[in-house]
């Protein structure tokens, strides 16, 4: 896992990434910018009243004068922001409802994020996963070319590293839409210093079964290749098949994963949580995310469960998407 934070650390060190941190009062964030400030590996972003964001810190004891604070109340190019949100959403808010959103704290960092004013957002420590995704679909929205943002989780176990998608947003893809999870996925991968071999998991191996569920994977595949020719990907595939040689030799033997697959993506949302929990409870694996893909600027989603520790790499995470 040190190995992991170590390479996300060289990649952003000296960058000067600003990172917004909506939930400025809860002890977890304000620990996490203490520690990111003092390290100066990113420039944490505070939103909330200077005055009771600064009195919260020093009832923790925590020295957070690395950090900036950003008050929805006195903003001073709030004006600016308002006009630029009402363009963005065309038509789906008036100038007063704007004033009005904006004082949300999510709602306001990602207008700083889309603005160029910050380069990501981590939000969901206090917030539920709707509140955390839905500005950011409404402001920054989906790269060209993918219609649906989605989740992965790094696995890592000493110096194995594996990425699991999705398993945090979408909960019954179409063919489309896993083609465009296992292109993301890809990308995300290559972050992580994981060249993709990319697995598309089913029940069924190269048409062992055949069903509406095997056909969508195998024809995912088909759209995956078309849309980048170069990704090594491959499907579907039994996850012994794609993960074991042996396996791999009997079931599929003409595939050029060969059964050395590290990025598998899942047929449903229900597969995809429950395969990334058996890793971690079962396997030992630790499990880094859901880190959200496919989005023009960087945003990611706590666990309301999440610890100090949790927030401080999730802002390394989402600074490294970044670059």
């Amino acid at each position: 896992m040190s190995d992991l934070f170590e390479t996300l650390t060289d990649k952003i060190q000296g960058k000067g990434k600003r990172i917004i941190l909506p939930e400025a009062l809860d002890e977890r964030i304000l620990t996490a910018a203490s520690r990111l400030g003092t390290k100066g590996l990113v420039i944490p972003v505070l939103v909330g009243n200077e005055n009771e964001v600064k009195q919260k810190a020093g009832e923790f004891g925590l020295d957070i004068s690395a950090a900036e604070i950003l008050d929805p109340e006195n903003y001073e190019e709030m004006e600016a922001m308002v006009q630029s949100f009402v363009e963005r959403r065309k038509g789906k808010a008036t100038e007063a409802d704007a004033k009005e959103i904006l004082k949300d704290g999510n709602y306001f960092g990602t207008m700083l994020v889309y603005m160029g004013k910050a380069d990501g957002l981590v939000s969901g420590a206090v917030h539920s996963t709707a509140d955390t995704v839905r500005p950011a679909l409404q402001i920054i929205k989906t790269k060209p070319g993918i219609k649906k943002t989605s989740g992965v989780f790094i696995m890592v176990r000493e110096e194995e590293k594996y990425v699991f998608a999705d398993c945090a947003i979408n909960m019954s893809p179409d063919s489309e839409d896993l083609a465009e999870i296992a292109l993301a996925s890809s990308e995300t991968a290559r972050l992580f210093d994981v060249e993709p071999k990319v697995a598309m998991l089913s029940f069924s191996t190269k048409g062992s079964a055949k069903s509406p569920e095997t056909e969508k994977v195998s024809e995912a595949v088909k759209i995956a290749k078309e849309k980048n020719p170069d990704l090594l990907i491959d499907g579907e595939f039994q996850f012994d098949a794609a993960f074991v040689p042996s396996v791999a030799e009997k079931k599929a033997p003409d595939s050029p994963l060969k059964g050395e697959a590290n990025t598998f993506i899942f047929p449903s949302l229900e597969a995809g949580n429950i395969g990334y929990k058996i890793a971690q409870r079962l396997g030992g694996f630790d499990a880094v995310g859901p880190v959200l893909q496919g989005l023009n600027q960087p945003v990611n989603d706590l666990s309301r469960g999440c610890n100090a520790d949790d927030v401080y790499k999730l802002a390394l995470i989402t600074a490294a998407q970044s670059l």
